[in-house]
């Protein structure tokens, strides 16, 4: 999803199709079905019921989800195909990408493409098409999480799928396991419509959650295909808006990248730069590296916190996507309106993106062995004036959940 590799030729304006080519009904709808179902299997995963084919409650159990997350990647698709008929493109309508090994992708699916198999004449229509997709899936996501924080249950709901949380951690929810890397706007939609006096789960928890973890995972995904490299949708939107200045900004978006992920990656081998070793090159290794990460870490801890699947990422930029977009031939720029669009798109990225990603936060424990867990989440601050919350949110948060600081009462300081 999000990547769309578009012919071009040597016109400067869109010609009508004279015979657009037949869609294939039967494979688009049996790969719907399957993903469909693929989706509804995740939910019940993360719903916490498991997967038992034989058993009805397997599928009503993820049901909710697998809707969602289908209403996203369609609003996302198909914004690319009716962009693509208004301008005359002949497009395939979505190929939808099952992936029921949730290992693999935990969210079911590996979203969805369609393919354009007329030429794209002009920045104009190159912008239109690219554009439309991202801001068609990131409204539908930006409703879901909306309706999410309204109607979040309270924290018994989150007890029937960790009856351990009461009898373990009396009634403590653990701050570790596989977490979902903050982002502003998603900080910010807790902050203006999760209830005040409520119960909010912490970002290791929100995948128990349908609204959450679709509404999240559709920001994620909108943000990745946001990023202005190659035949990305950035990259289309980029190409559009900047002309051949695309290519300096995907490198530098990709610079970033790296030094985020290669951070991640530093923070992810702390432990073994200090371990007692009696290898004297490792020793060797330690004394040079102890030094500046022990700086780092007591000074911007948040630093460490990088995803390290941003180097998979800038390595698929290299070689699969490419970071320069191919020219088309009517190079005439865009109309204001079309930038004003085009540089909400790019906001959007960068309030969706969560440089955290996806990881798992190891157990903190005690002098004694024992487990530290944070007590469960409410927001007791009167709902802050977006400025106030973004200065905040900037200060306390700059990647991850795992700034976050708790009052010794345990609830979020705000």
């Amino acid at each position: 999803m999000g990547y769309t590799p578009l012919p071009h030729i040597a016109d400067d304006s869109a010609l009508p199709i004279e015979r657009a080519l037949p869609q294939r009904w039967v494979l688009h709808s049996v790969l719907f079905v399957l993903t469909f179902l693929s989706c509804v299997l995740a939910g019940a995963v993360w719903n916490g019921s498991g997967v038992d084919l034989a058993e009805m409650s397997t599928w009503t159990s993820g049901l909710t989800y697998g809707v969602l997350i289908m209403s996203f990647i369609s609003a996302h698709e198909f914004g690319h195909f009716f962009a693509a008929k208004y301008h005359n493109v002949d497009a395939t309508l979505p190929f939808y990408i099952p992936m029921p090994f949730f290992s693999v992708m935990p969210f079911g699916t590996m979203g969805a493409v369609i393919r354009t198999r007329s030429p794209i004449r002009s920045r104009k229509i190159l912008f239109d098409i690219g554009v439309a997709g991202p801001l068609a899936g990131f409204v539908v996501a930006l409703v879901i999480l909306i309706i999410g924080f309204i109607t979040l249950p309270d924290i018994n709901y989150l007890y029937r799928i960790h009856p351990e949380y009461q009898t373990m951690f009396n009634g403590q929810v653990p701050d570790f396991g596989l977490t979902f890397g903050d982002s502003l706007l998603f900080r910010g939609l807790a902050m203006l419509f999760a209830n005040p006096h409520g119960f909010l789960p912490p970002m290791n928890e929100v995948y128990h959650y349908p609204f959450l973890c679709v509404g999240w995972f559709g920001l994620f995904v909108t943000s990745l295909n946001m990023l202005p490299i190659g035949q990305l949708d950035g990259g289309h939107v980029a190409y559009a808006m900047f002309g051949r200045g695309q290519s300096t900004v995907a490198r530098l978006v990709i610079a970033i990248l790296l030094a985020v992920g290669f951070m991640g990656a530093v923070g992810g081998l702390r432990p073994l730069l200090f371990e007692d070793t009696p290898d004297t090159i490792a020793q060797a290794i330690q004394a040079v590296l102890q030094p500046p990460v022990s700086w780092l870490e007591s000074t911007i801890p948040w630093i460490f916190d990088g995803w390290i699947g941003w180097l998979m990422w800038a390595l698929l930029a290299r070689f699969l996507f490419r970071l320069d977009h191919p020219p088309v031939e009517d190079e005439e720029e865009l109309d204001p309106m079309r930038r004003r669009i085009g540089w909400l798109a790019l906001a959007i990225f960068v309030v969706s993106i969560s440089l955290s990603g996806i990881y798992e936060k190891d157990v903190d424990r005690n002098s004694d062995g024992t487990p530290q867990v944070k007590t469960y989440v409410h927001y007791h601050a009167p709902k802050a004036a977006p400025t106030a919350y973004l200065s905040h949110t900037l200060a306390s948060m700059p990647f991850s959940s795992q700034a976050e600081q708790c009052s010794p009462t345990g609830k979020r300081a705000l």
